[in-house]
């Protein structure tokens, strides 16, 4: 039998059992890392002080939507082909180099998504982002 209860054959211990310390030497080790990361030191600057102001200027989105029926509009307004062109050639004349966001209707005409593409192409506007859900 393989399993003995009894104090019949007393053996002494010939291996130490290194479960428990390598247990402990892996948390120890673990609770270095973290604090040795927390606690990175750091050089002790003084930095100078500026007058200079950061004037961030928001970027001028234009957002364009093309509707199922093939109607185009600057924003909510209803525009023409004609005018959009003309728009975004103004934009890019006034060297504002706005983003343009274009939200189509999942039905609308790949034609007019296209032609607004070349509209914008065709002022030199490069920032184009397609809007979806």
């Amino acid at each position: 039998m393989a399993f003995q209860l009894g104090d019949d054959d007393v053996q002494s211990m010939n291996e130490m059992n290194l479960i428990p310390l390598i247990d402990i030497m892996l948390v120890l080790m673990i609770i270095f890392l973290l604090t040795a990361t927390v606690l990175n030191p750091t050089v002790p600057l003084d930095l100078p002080k500026t007058s200079a102001l950061v004037n961030d200027q928001p970027p001028e989105v234009i957002q364009i939507s093309i509707d199922k029926d093939a109607g185009i509009f600057w924003d909510s307004d209803p525009i023409s082909m004609e005018e959009i062109e003309r728009r975004l050639q103004q934009q890019n004349d006034a060297g504002k180099d706005p983003s343009v966001q274009l939200r189509a209707d999942k039905d609308s005409k790949y034609d007019t998504v296209a032609q607004v593409l070349a509209a914008a192409s065709k002022a030199g506007l490069s920032k184009i982002a397609f809007v979806n859900e």
